[in-house]
């Protein structure tokens, strides 16, 4: 489900980033003391008394300079205005109010969002230093030192009260939600459209043609999907158009909608550190995953060239070696047909459950016949394990000292545990308890 979007815009240095960190709860975002410092968005998700929403820190928008790059920085702001759910409009108690504050109050009231009006750099609040930001005619401001986390959390409560109500459509429950994600210009609309059979999106040689993900329910052999096409994702430092930089938020809401994504590989430049990047979001969410090598009629081939790809994608993406790995043309359809048996098998596997006893009578048989090792004279011992959830299957396992499970043995246990189950093209996820006495 695509969670809430939250946009903190204002002008620069009024301490946005500030606040972005505040309400995500690391220094994600770059803080300087100088106007101008956060020009591209930055975005997190975050949780506030049960409701999590996606937060995005934007430029400060200066209408006073009209350079190029104030100009686009402008631009980013108000494409994140027109996706957001919510605004935090930040404005500065100190330095009191601005001629910008009243041009960006004036755009916000053309935007038909909920805006929340926070005055920050308040540290005594009996002053009521802020109470001219009323002429913003936006409501009351809500005062915060967002530096000291000060009345932070009365501004979230805010916050949480104008997100839209959490609705899941049980229509949709047995429809496999279905990603392409990758680069631009990897084939991805191309791979669309040979999946439709139609011509359903614009397919281009130019990179960042699409611009929205597009949803597409389709059936084959008797199942329903949902495919979404999602614009390439590239590095900042090769983001030119604002546009794109847009698109890239709408990819990863997209990762986060769906149950497999598509990892689209190009098989002429192979695997990439931005590849690297995208499949390391898809990993970090715990979607399951098939990586799709395209334009494999583009390389020339011998016995081994099959092996050879295959081992440098496992090396090279080796957090996602669960994946299968299909070698296809979108552009001739070759092999396109298998990908639908792998994300078949990927979205059955993301849902599967295992039994509890067979799940302890194989790790009891495991731990037997190879050990946990010894730290200090002290060894793991592991009481019983029990499937905690699903989407990606979870499992809590119930130990003497979660300090002692080094990576090595757990990853010892779960590569057996795929072994027994399968459970390829999906990850799993392992939660380490320490048993209490009582239990």
């Amino acid at each position: 489900m695509q969670k809430p979007i939250v946009a903190i815009v204002g002008r620069p240095n009024v301490g946005k980033s500030t606040l972005f960190n505040r309400i995500v709860g690391q220094r994600l975002a770059i803080v300087e003391n100088i106007p101008g410092i956060t020009r591209d968005r930055l975005y997190q998700d975050a949780e506030w008394s049960g409701r999590s929403f996606t937060l995005i820190d934007t430029g400060g928008l200066d209408f006073t300079d009209d350079n190029e790059i104030t100009s686009n920085v402008r631009k980013q702001a108000e494409l994140a205005i027109e996706e957001a759910d919510v605004i935090l409009f930040v404005v500065d108690a100190r330095a009191g109010m601005t001629s910008n504050d009243t041009e960006i109050a004036r755009l916000l009231r053309r935007s038909d969002r909920s805006v929340i009006l926070v005055a920050n750099k308040v540290e005594q609040f009996d002053r009521n230093d802020y109470l001219e930001f009323y002429g913003l005619g936006l409501g009351d401001p809500i005062p915060v030192s967002a530096a000291e986390g000060l009345n932070t959390g009365d501004m979230l409560d805010a916050v949480v009260s104008c997100l839209p109500a959490a609705e899941e459509d049980d229509s949709e429950k047995d429809i496999i939600k279905i990603a392409v994600i990758g680069r631009p210009n990897v084939g991805k609309s191309s791979l669309v459209n040979k999946m439709l059979g139609q011509e359903r999106v614009i397919v281009s040689d130019i990179p960042g043609t699409t611009r929205d993900a597009i949803d597409t329910y389709f059936e084959h052999s008797g199942r329903s999907y949902l495919l979404i096409d999602t614009a390439g994702i590239r590095r900042k430092s090769r983001i030119d158009l604002p546009t794109e930089r847009y698109s890239v938020i709408r990819s990863l809401r997209a990762i986060d909608r769906s149950d497999v994504v598509l990892m689209l590989i190009d098989a002429v430049e192979g695997v990439t550190e931005q590849d690297k990047k995208i499949a390391g979001y898809a990993y970090e969410q715990g979607k399951a995953s098939v990586i799709v090598v395209n334009k494999w009629d583009l390389i020339e081939k011998d016995d081994h060239t099959f092996d050879v790809f295959t081992r440098n994608i496992r090396e090279e993406l080796g957090f996602m070696k669960y994946a299968p790995v299909v070698f296809i043309s979108a552009l001739t359809g070759q092999r396109v047909i298998k990908i639908l048996q792998a994300v078949d098998s990927a979205a059955e596997n993301y849902n599967l459950r295992v039994s509890t006893p067979g799940l302890n009578n194989l790790v009891r048989d495991l731990v037997q016949q190879n050990p946990p090792p010894t730290h200090k004279t002290r060894r793991l011992k592991i009481y019983y394990a029990s499937q905690s959830g699903v989407k990606p299957p979870k499992f809590v396992f119930f130990i003497n000292d979660p300090d002692l499970a080094h990576f090595s043995y757990m990853r010892y246990l779960e590569n057996n545990i795929r072994s027994a189950y399968g459970f390829q093209g999906t990850p799993i996820r392992f939660l380490l308890r320490r048993k209490k006495k009582e239990e």
